[in-house]
């Protein structure tokens, strides 16, 4: 199918004014779907500047950037004008090291981390590996979010290898780096029956916050108060001290606070609050909190006189 002249215009000066660009389904912060994900975290993870375009916002470039590259399928990276693939190869090339090369970075770090495995973690993942045929590795996947995925998989040889007790784990490259010192141990007690990774460069879990103890910690200027609620429902009650919102830039405005700043999140009673301490969680802060029971557990505990709703 032949590319409209004015469609090729507008792909071509979008690849003439950004080095690298991705073709991707929704954008870098929100993918939407598995394989434009994949392409965000490889490129995340090397650090680059790069400029997106978000196919499912604009049908005929979607449609337009398949055939201009004669290539099926989205997400597709750009780098200098030229086509260099999908998901498979741009992660492929990020672990490989080609994509570093050619985005002129130097080389990666392809260092094996250092891991333990218990005794009891090393027996367990052994004996899945002979049951599989034994030809097959564990293969340890952690986002950027510290959430970790353990699998059996194939031996990948562009993979970081690292080995303990007799057992070998392979990394993506970002994986590799995240992974320095975590822990694979065997739990047969009150967290479960299973393996339990414990990876000390994972960002604290959300820990829930009273009330009263967010109220005293507000005023001592040692902690953020995040009010997640809409302005309709903070114009029913709002509690009497200072707090940021989410409204107009209020989420870019948290996002370029310090990593190190203390942030506690009110909603009406814990649910959407809590999913916003686990955003920012994700987002590399270390001391977030959820504050339990939300404003109408502060009502009880701090302020009678806040009206219920």
């Amino acid at each position: 199918m032949a590319l409209e002249p004015a469609l090729r215009q507008r792909i071509e000066a979008l690849l003439q004014s950004n080095r690298v660009v991705l073709f991707m389904k929704g954008s870098p912060a929100a993918p939407q779907c598995g394989f434009s994900a994949k392409a965000v975290a490889a490129l995340d993870a090397l650090g680059v500047d790069y400029t997106h375009s978000d196919v499912l916002a604009d049908g005929d470039i979607r449609e337009g950037i398949k055939t201009y590259g004669e290539w099926p399928t989205i997400p597709q990276l750009y780098i200098d004008g030229q086509l260099v693939g999908g998901s498979d190869i741009i992660e492929q090339m990020a672990n490989s090291g080609e994509l570093h090369g050619a985005l002129g970075l130097p080389p990666p770090d392809r260092t094996p981390p250092t891991i333990n495995i218990t005794p009891a973690a090393a027996k367990m993942l052994r004996d899945a590996i002979d049951d599989a045929g034994g030809e097959v590795v564990v293969r340890l996947d952690i986002d950027k979010n510290f959430r970790t995925r353990l699998q059996l998989a194939q031996d990948d040889p562009n993979a970081i290898t690292a080995q303990a007790e007799g057992v070998r784990v392979q990394f993506d490259l970002a994986g590799a780096r995240r992974a320095q010192g975590l822990t694979i141990d065997w739990a047969d007690d009150a967290r479960g029956r299973g393996l339990v990774i414990d990876n000390p460069n994972a960002p604290a879990p959300v820990r829930g916050l009273s009330p009263a103890e967010a109220h005293a910690r507000i005023a001592a200027g040692t902690l953020v108060l995040v009010d997640v609620r809409p302005p309709d429902e903070r114009a029913q009650a709002a509690v009497a001290a200072t707090f940021e919102t989410l409204d107009g830039d209020g989420l870019d405005r948290l996002r370029a606070l310090p990593k190190s700043t203390a942030l506690a999140f009110l909603c009406h009673h814990g649910g959407r609050s809590a999913q916003a301490a686990e955003h920012f969680r994700g987002l590399g802060f270390g001391e977030v909190y959820n504050i339990e029971g939300g404003i109408d557990a502060w009502a009880n505990d701090v302020d009678p006189a806040l009206p219920r709703y």
